[in-house]
């Protein structure tokens, strides 16, 4: 039985930053921005998704971002809130990966596709962000204009696997 839920964060912050920019902003955000390609960290509520060179993706569940935007005034740093641009899915159980298989053309099998990757990448025609939090689990964003889309998606998938 696959589950398919609604896991959007209050607050979702684009950075982009290098080198000192980038330490300082994981340092006030609580959480070490990763330096690896397409992997995420997760502290107290609070993740980073690296999305491409000096590029991440950071989601809270809290809505204060003030102590952030003032460590960064002085650096050459972009901070942008897209709380209100991306929608998340939460897609879980046995037939996860190949549910989202039946629209996105990545190998989601556990050695290419571990447990705490993420990337964009495409589902039907919508360019999602696709992140595995668990061996059975994945979040899914997308663009709240496509958000019907997707889930259609997803639950046909789903239903073609029942």
């Amino acid at each position: 039985m696959l589950d398919l839920t609604d896991t959007t964060c209050a607050t979702q912050l684009s950075f982009r930053g290098g080198g000192p920019a980038a330490q300082l902003a994981g340092a006030v955000f609580g959480v070490v921005l990763p330096t690896a390609p397409c992997r995420a960290e997760t502290s107290a509520g609070r993740t980073a998704l690296w999305l491409g060179p000096n590029e991440w993706l950071l989601l809270s569940d809290s809505t204060d971002i003030a102590a952030l935007d003032q460590a960064l005034q002085d650096q050459p740093a972009a901070l942008v809130d897209v709380s209100h641009r991306t929608l998340f899915f939460k897609l879980s159980g046995p037939h996860a990966a190949r549910t989202i298989n039946s629209g996105c053309p990545l190998d989601l099998d556990l050695i290419p596709f571990p447990v705490g990757m993420c990337t964009r990448t495409i589902l039907g025609k919508a360019e999602i962000i696709l992140w595995r939090t668990g061996v059975e689990e994945f979040q899914i964003g997308v663009w709240r204009s496509f958000a019907a889309y997707v889930r259609g998606l997803l639950e046909e998938g789903g239903r073609s696997l029942a």
